[in-house]
């Protein structure tokens, strides 16, 4: 009877140890890759007014550095899950991360305002393709009873880039100017990129893919969300609205023909099948495009209306990636023992009240209460994101991985757009051509209180799909 036990526990103990043999060195190359990528996203924000100054942007063009680089990311990030599965997550990673460095070194190098934007959309390829494989890389590497430890660790990284980001960002802008920020992120991806050749593994087991490309799919894709994302930019002119049409026409010519085509870009059975995994890649969406632009919109008003340095100004803005960073690991392993929907749905609710109270701030509103505010968004975003994110990779079969990392980060890039797409419209509406500095404060507070109500508003569906996804003990 003792030997039996004594089988049974090394049996045990054998399962909770079958990680990959590179599976630590692919946890360190993916973290650090995700907090590369973060970090430089929060420091360009804090970057925004320092660049329009430097380039005399519009409020509109302003927003195309962020726009850009948000449109490479979901033009590429849904193929991408496709291309790892086909010819190897490693190699596409280590692709993805040459892109990201050598377009960082574009943007330190860009000598006008439309050449940066040109950078920034390189840059967001190289991203897409880093951050769909290196969640891929993640889940095959670690057994299933890890897969939320070590998200929760990989989000973690995101976490600690966006909080870094707006502090040390906006000391390097304040000290040395903003291009030190792409300088400094071209030498970090290089040193990443000698890590990654040296001490990253496919995966051992990959799912054999058909030879057969979806070229078709792929280009009704790109066209119709670059039409959309452009056209959003020209409303309310008549060939912004003809834009926006043609643009819908074309994605539903798209899901029409992934329906029927024998090798699709992705499988539309995931979303008319799966409830788990759609109506948790939905509530991914809402969730990233109702919280996107609150970086954005601070950075600009903690500058221009509280008329903070960008030190002070990213001192105030990491309270909410401070709070991701801390919560996420922790709530990533509860989510292993706990159904996560209770956590997503949780924090979706909370992040939609946070999105309410910063409705309410103006010209006058103390710097505590805006932090308090934030700190309270960061806790509902890390309730919300790991848990959801374990949701989908634990929904779908490992042959799946791919595809359906790449969908989820799909949904996360198509939300961002959505919300940069709502603050370029209420730019266009109420500043017109002006620059940021000729905005009047008080028509700017209004525009950034319409932008959070909308934001609030538009969290509410995503409480409901958090709750009534179904469970993931059940599957």
């Amino acid at each position: 009877m003792t030997d039996h036990r004594n089988k049974q526990a090394n049996l045990f103990r054998k399962g909770r140890d079958d990680s990959s043999p590179g599976a630590l060195p692919t946890l360190l190359v993916v973290t650090a890759t995700s907090f590369l990528g973060t970090f430089l996203i929060s420091a360009v924000n804090i970057a925004l007014p320092a660049i329009s100054s430097d380039f005399a942007f519009s409020a509109v063009e302003l927003s195309w550095i962020i726009t850009s680089f948000l449109l490479a990311t979901a033009l590429f990030m849904l193929p991408s899950g496709t291309w790892g599965d086909r010819y190897g997550s490693s190699r596409l990673f280590t692709v993805g991360l040459f892109l990201f460095t050598l377009s960082s070194l574009f943007c330190w190098l860009a000598p006008g305002g439309w050449w940066l934007i040109a950078a920034r959309f390189l840059q967001g390829v190289g991203a897409a393709f880093t951050s769909t494989t290196g969640q891929v890389l993640l889940v095959s590497s670690f057994p299933a009873h890890k897969r939320g430890q070590v998200l929760g660790i990989s989000v973690s990284a995101v976490y600690a880039g966006l909080a870094l980001g707006p502090l040390l960002g906006g000391m390097l802008i304040l000290y040395a100017g903003w291009r030190t920020l792409f300088l400094i992120a071209a030498l970090l991806g290089f040193a990443t990129l000698l890590l990654t050749l040296f001490a990253l593994k496919e995966p051992a087991q990959r799912a054999e893919q058909p030879v057969q490309r979806d070229g078709r799919g792929i280009l009704l894709f790109m066209c119709g969300l670059t039409a959309l994302v452009y056209g959003s930019t020209l409303i309310p002119s008549l060939p912004g609205w003809f834009l926006m049409g043609g643009a819908l026409i074309l994605l539903l010519c798209f899901w029409q023909h992934e329906r029927n085509t024998l090798y699709p870009l992705f499988d539309v059975r995931l979303f008319t099948h799966n409830r788990l995994f759609t109506y948790s890649s939905l509530s991914a969406l809402i969730n990233y495009t109702s919280t996107f632009a609150i970086v954005f919109f601070l950075s600009l008003y903690l500058q221009k209306i509280q008329e903070l340095s960008p030190r002070d100004a990213g001192a105030v803005i990491i309270a909410q990636p401070l709070m991701m960073t801390l919560f996420s690991p922790l709530v990533g392993r509860l989510s292993d023992r706990i159904e996560p929907r209770y956590f997503a749905t949780a924090g979706m609710a909370i992040c939609s009240s946070g999105l309410a109270m910063l409705a309410w701030i103006g010209s006058h509103t103390p710097i505590w209460m805006i932090i308090a505010i934030l700190l309270w968004v960061g806790i509902g975003f890390a309730l919300f994101s790991s848990p959801n994110m374990s949701t989908i990779m634990g929904s779908v079969e490992r042959s799946q991985y791919g595809l359906a990392s790449g969908l989820a980060a799909s949904m996360r890039v198509f939300g961002q757009i959505i919300s940069m797409s709502v603050v370029t419209l209420l730019f266009t509406l109420y500043f017109g051509n002006l620059p940021v500095e000729a905005v009047e404060g008080s028509l700017f507070i209004t525009a950034m209180r319409i932008g959070f109500l909308i934001f609030a508003l538009i969290g509410i569906p995503g409480i409901y799909l958090s709750y009534n996804r179904g469970n993931m003990k059940n599957r």
